[in-house]
């Protein structure tokens, strides 16, 4: 007996069961409101749970204005399953697709195919890869924060706390995201002005699991370790942990990136020095207010720079 055949689009539904999937508004727009795709990286990261919410908040005050679908992968690092979310909402007939890549340059090709495809495409939080973007004759719009300038500035205020020549480490995040690699930059830019020892320089991939093997051998591996600095939160948590297991404590300086709850918790427990507010919270909505003045013909479609603000527990 022959078997049914299994369609292309049963196959990209099936693979996209594990998405951690929400929708607001699942059929196409019937009153010629435009439909915007908000595409994040894992919503059980705080950061883009926050930039969720944020993104609802701005659709219940516009609900009049556009329809919203958001989807999250289920890992900060699972490109493929990306590229799928980009691939599911085209074929839905979204108008608009806001997106916060998981790779800089990996998600440039799906995106193309989305703009010759007749969709908006808006770049938030990490920015695609410019040569990858020349490659394929495309311009993309980032709204997002200089995350270069963000990390600086937390690596000046811990400099501030330490002697010329103290040994200081820092965890990377993913090698192939343009923000976790404008971090890394603006971390060595501060401790190379300040005069300290960069002894390390290691990926933990974004995630408070995988860094915290990372720092547990950095403190480990080098006794004299004056501080660590994160390229996000979650590794931040990561690293917290690592000095507690190995009975250190407040010895070290912890820097993080992007001010989750989480990590307002430790800054005012004293086991975190200082993070950076690129406001998560705002971040979606930057890019989809882009995306709907592009539909109306109102934006070229230029880069637009959001605020950083350095976050310490005096503030709090």
């Amino acid at each position: 007996m022959n078997r049914p055949r299994t369609s292309t689009g049963q196959l990209l539904l099936v693979s996209l069961m594990g998405l951690a999937v929400s929708v607001v508004g699942c059929h196409k727009h019937p009153d010629d409101k435009p439909t915007v795709a908000l595409i994040v990286k894992s919503l059980a990261n705080e950061f883009f749970k926050t930039m969720e919410e944020g993104a609802r908040a701005h659709h219940d005050q516009h609900q009049d204005e556009y329809d919203l679908k958001v989807i999250g992968i289920k890992n900060e690092t699972d490109v493929t399953q990306q590229i799928e979310c980009v691939e599911l909402v085209m074929a839905q007939g979204v108008d608009a697709i806001v997106i916060a890549p998981a790779d800089s340059k990996a998600l440039v090709p799906v995106c193309k195919r989305a703009m010759d495809a007749g969709i908006v495409v808006v770049n938030i939080d990490n920015k695609l890869d410019a040569d990858v973007l020349r490659e394929k004759n495309a311009t993309i719009p980032f709204v997002g924060p200089d995350n270069r300038k963000g990390a600086a500035m937390a690596g000046t205020y811990l400099a501030d706390r330490l002697q010329r020549g103290d040994e200081v480490a820092i965890i990377e995040g993913a090698p192939n995201a343009f923000n976790g690699i404008q971090r890394k930059q603006g971390f060595e830019d501060a401790m190379q002005a300040a005069g300290m020892n960069v002894v390390s320089s290691q990926t933990g991939y974004w995630e408070t699991d995988k860094a915290q093997p990372v720092a547990s051998a950095l403190i480990n591996g080098h006794p004299d370790l004056k501080a660590i600095l994160c390229a996000n939160d979650s590794m931040a948590l990561g690293a917290v942990a690592a000095l507690r297991d190995a009975g250190k404590g407040r010895s070290v300086y912890v820097i993080g990136f992007d001010n989750i709850a989480a990590a307002q918790r430790l800054l005012k427990e004293g086991r975190i020095l200082c993070t950076v507010d690129q406001h998560a919270d705002k971040l979606a909505s930057f890019g989809i207010e882009h995306a709907l003045q592009m539909l109306k013909g109102e934006a070229a479609g230029v880069d637009q720079e959001t605020p950083v603000d350095l976050i310490t527990a005096e503030m709090l």
